[in-house]
């Protein structure tokens, strides 16, 4: 990391580090117990001795201070804190390292949506949509357009899947398990975010859930970080009834935005999404 990286990202850095280091006991990391401590996990002093490095260096490091700071000490520092591959690149994007293309450039290709909105609509019944690294819901077919709500009825400017879920219950009532998908929302917005802090887009939406959701300050705050990855999620429509769906996304790595498309996972999701399809032409068509 270098002087030249912004305060926000250097902040962020530092953040994340002491929230690794606080969940990193003296046993997993195989140092004796010391008796009672005032605060969780290691002390600064243990981390950097783990990784071999100063005290004074790994302190300003976690301060967020304008220092540097190489790939090769990067690695020593995962490995004391036992950060898995998705923290692990987490950590190296945010200290400089490759990332993602800012989400100012991806939000404003318009071309890209009109690209892919054939494509979506090829998809239907199963609900498709096109998403910026923020969750920006760019282009989305007819069945997407009605799994949550009407789709259309919602600003374009107030398209955004996390800002949607923590600001709107009925929104959030459509998750069956609504908690859990809280936590792995927040820790996949935190690692597309990654670097992009800095940047305008990021630090507003970020900075806005922070203030509208005590939820979403609160899941920020522990920086856990997660991959876009393929699960399966239960959903209640307003139109069918419960649904179980697999989501998968394909990743557009030119502008990193994601196409998610949700496959029935069992048959009775596939019929109600027929059904569902049924319903709703009459609607999309009007």
């Amino acid at each position: 990391m270098t002087e030249a990286r912004p305060a926000a990202i250097r902040r962020e850095v530092g953040d994340f580090l002491r929230s690794r280091r606080e969940r990193v006991t003296p046993q997993q990391a195989g140092l004796p117990s010391t008796g009672r401590r005032r605060t969780p996990g290691l002390r600064r002093e243990e981390v950097a001795v783990l990784a071999g490095v100063g005290l004074t260096w790994y302190t300003w490091l976690e301060q967020g201070r304008p220092i540097n700071a190489s790939t090769q000490v990067l690695q020593a520092v995962a490995r004391a804190l036992q950060l898995d591959d998705t923290e692990r690149r987490h950590l190296y994007r945010l200290a400089g390292g490759p990332s993602t293309p800012e989400p100012e450039a991806a939000e404003s290709d318009p071309g890209l949506a009109a690209a892919f909105q054939p494509v979506l609509d090829k998809l239907d019944p199963f609900p498709a949509c096109l998403q910026t690294p923020l969750f920006d819901v760019v282009a989305y077919n007819r069945a997407y357009r009605f799994l949550f709500t009407d789709m259309d009825l919602i600003p374009p400017g107030e398209r955004n899947c996390a800002v949607q879920f923590f600001t709107d219950p009925d929104w959030r009532s459509r998750y069956v398990d609504s908690d859990l998908v809280a936590a792995r929302m927040v820790a996949r917005l935190h690692a597309e975010v990654g670097a992009d802090i800095g940047t305008p887009a990021a630090a507003g939406i970020v900075d806005d859930l922070r203030e509208r959701s005590q939820e979403f300050a609160r899941l920020w705050a522990r920086h856990d970080v997660l991959p876009q990855r393929y699960e399966t999620k239960r959903l209640d429509s307003p139109l069918v009834g419960q649904l179980r769906l697999n989501f998968v996304s394909t990743g557009v790595p030119e502008t990193g935005h994601r196409m998610t498309v949700m496959t029935p996972a069992d048959e009775a999701t596939s019929r109600s999404l027929d059904r569902m399809a049924g319903l709703t032409v009459a609607t999309a068509r009007g």
